[in-house]
């Protein structure tokens, strides 16, 4: 058995319909569209949600909440999250990225004070909380401004 001999099995696949090829290819005169209307001319697509003509779902159903445009994106983060990085570790974007605890590197972290520090961090290019500070330097650890 090889790879370039495999095929489906019989009777599994269909040749397309070629429609609109004249009345000798067994589907003439309207080539399988129906009569007239949208989808019977060239070039006819179904937009995405359309409901044949009627009040689209997404239309009917009320709009709820706000979304405010200029909010920016954070991610957040929690000092007893920072026990999974290794004793005296440089503490940045890229580092937490590797260690799995954030999703993005573009997108600003900020570190909070949820929990306990039992090692000292290094902190870079992070945001944070006055109690995440406060438990960051307690524990021996100091914050880089950058």
């Amino acid at each position: 058995m090889a790879l370039n001999r495999l095929t489906p099995a019989p009777g599994s696949t269909h040749t397309k319909k070629r429609v609109g090829r004249g009345s000798s290819s067994g589907s003439g005169g309207s080539a399988g569209r129906g009569e007239k209307g949208y989808l019977s001319r060239s070039g006819s697509v179904k937009k995405r949600g359309f409901e044949g003509g009627q009040k689209p779902v997404h239309l009917r159903l009320p709009k709820r909440g706000f979304k405010n445009i200029w909010a920016e994106e954070i991610q957040v983060l929690n000092v007893r999250d920072l026990s999974r990085l290794p004793e005296g570790s440089v503490v940045e974007p890229e580092s937490l990225k590797l260690a799995g605890l954030i999703r993005k590197v573009g997108v600003p972290v900020k570190i909070l004070g949820e929990g306990t520090v039992e090692r000292a961090f290094e902190i870079r290019s992070c945001k944070l909380s006055a109690t995440a500070e406060k438990k960051i330097t307690e524990a021996g650890g100091k914050v880089v401004a950058s």
